[in-house]
């Protein structure tokens, strides 16, 4: 009676797995798009807010290391931008992934001048003390938990505000939100 019972569902595997493997394996592809040359390619999708595609990033450092963040290293594209830059006393441009790596890098006593920082809207570098920052919204930060976002406008600030929420300030009260995560 046992020897009844496995004949029957040994079959009705195989014929599962049989019928499983007639059906056509499909994968999903993202939607192509027709560039200005008529190529159709897959769009570059970002899942993280603070991302770009390379072209649209501007990398100041020079040498191997210009894509990584001075101080941790993170890919400086990737978190383009919470991205800040500034000189050191070498005259080197320093570029970081956030303000919390730029505060680091001066902590262990940098010496940096003409400070800036990526304008999310523009995606341009401004300087530091012509941003309106919005410090502890909901998008995701970069380096801490409290997130800094930068914009060159009043207007683009408020607009960024009124959809994920946060405080506008202006770079000296960001800076010390950044000094914070040190303590």
């Amino acid at each position: 009676m046992i020897k009844l019972l496995f004949i029957p569902l040994s079959l009705l595997l195989l014929a599962g797995c049989a019928t499983m493997q007639e059906k056509p394996q499909v994968k999903k592809q993202a939607k192509r798009v027709q560039t200005s040359t008529n190529k159709s390619v897959a769009p570059k999708e970002h899942k993280m807010f603070q991302s770009v595609v390379k072209k649209e990033a501007t990398l100041l450092q020079k040498g191997k290391a210009k894509e990584h963040c001075a101080v941790c290293g993170m890919n400086l594209v990737m978190f383009y931008k919470t991205n800040h830059a500034a000189t050191d006393e070498n005259g080197n441009i320093r570029q970081y992934c956030s303000l919390h790596c730029l505060t680091d890098d001066l902590r262990q006593g940098t010496e940096l001048k003409n400070p800036e920082v990526v304008d999310v809207k523009s995606l341009k570098f401004i300087p530091v003390l012509e941003a309106y920052y919005v410090v502890g919204s909901k998008k995701s930060a970069t380096m801490s938990r409290v997130s800094k976002y930068a914009f060159k406008s009043l207007e683009d600030a408020k607009a960024f505000q009124k959809k994920y929420g946060g405080k506008i300030v202006d770079f000296y009260s960001a800076w010390q939100s950044a000094k914070k995560d040190f303590e």
